[in-house]
């Protein structure tokens, strides 16, 4: 099911960051397209690749078509390689975040009141919460593949997908990779886990790689923002 228009392009403000509630949907990245003539280099080079035996490009498969046809807005954009996910975040008044900012905000709940059962301070296992149910990953559940924006269960600080659905490109560098962060739903939830370190180069896009954006204090009016999402 698609996720309500409310969570999508929201933000939440934590006391060190604000962060996009939910991954960077298609429909996200279509207006960011549109008002600035954007082509990605999936698009340009033939199409994004899928695991199959080994990585295999997949002719036509974009952020437009994740999986080679039509896709709902509410899904999150994929096929992009770092530096087309940090131009997205600039663009919206943003960047991306680091690997430590990314864990903090996906593992310890921040907000001053956090409904129950939340615990303000605590450092919780699973984005999730004490568990990974209610995450999108090749466990069972309802989602075959990616699913959409806000579809899994809420998790710390009110976000979504921290854990799971699609990995999430940080700022952390190793030579010329980046740290991706969170799982996807191609592994299972030991992914999911804050001590997972995983790199990728940061020219590859694949069909399991998206972003969220952070944004410093005062970086963009929120209510520009809000205009973008």
């Amino acid at each position: 099911m698609p996720a309500s228009h409310a969570q999508v392009g929201e933000q939440v403000a934590l006391p060190f960051v604000t962060i996009d509630r939910t991954e960077v949907t298609i429909g996200q990245f279509d207006r960011y397209v549109r008002a600035t003539g954007t082509v990605t280099r999936a698009e340009k080079e033939g199409g994004g690749f899928e695991y199959g035996a080994g990585w295999e490009r997949r002719s036509g498969w974009s952020w437009r078509q994740p999986d080679g046809q039509a896709a709902h807005s509410d899904m999150p954009a994929v096929h992009l390689d770092f530096e087309e996910a940090q131009a997205y975040c600039r663009w919206a008044g943003g960047r991306l975040p680091t690997g430590a900012e990314w864990q903090k905000a996906g593992f310890t709940e921040s907000r001053d009141a956090p409904p129950a059962p939340w615990v303000k301070g605590r450092t919780y296992p699973w984005a999730t919460g004490d568990s990974p149910q209610g995450a999108n990953t090749r466990e069972p559940d309802p989602w075959p593949r990616a699913a959409p924006a806000g579809a899994t269960r809420q998790g710390v600080n009110g976000l979504y997908d921290m854990g799971a659905n699609v990995w999430e490109w940080t700022t952390d560098a190793q030579g010329q990779e980046r740290r991706t962060v969170g799982g996807s739903w191609w592994y299972g939830a030991f992914n999911m886990k804050a001590d997972v370190v995983a790199f990728k180069p940061a020219n590859f896009y694949a069909v399991y790689i998206g972003f969220r954006c952070v944004y410093d204090p005062q970086a963009q009016p929120s209510s520009q923002r809000k205009a973008q999402s």
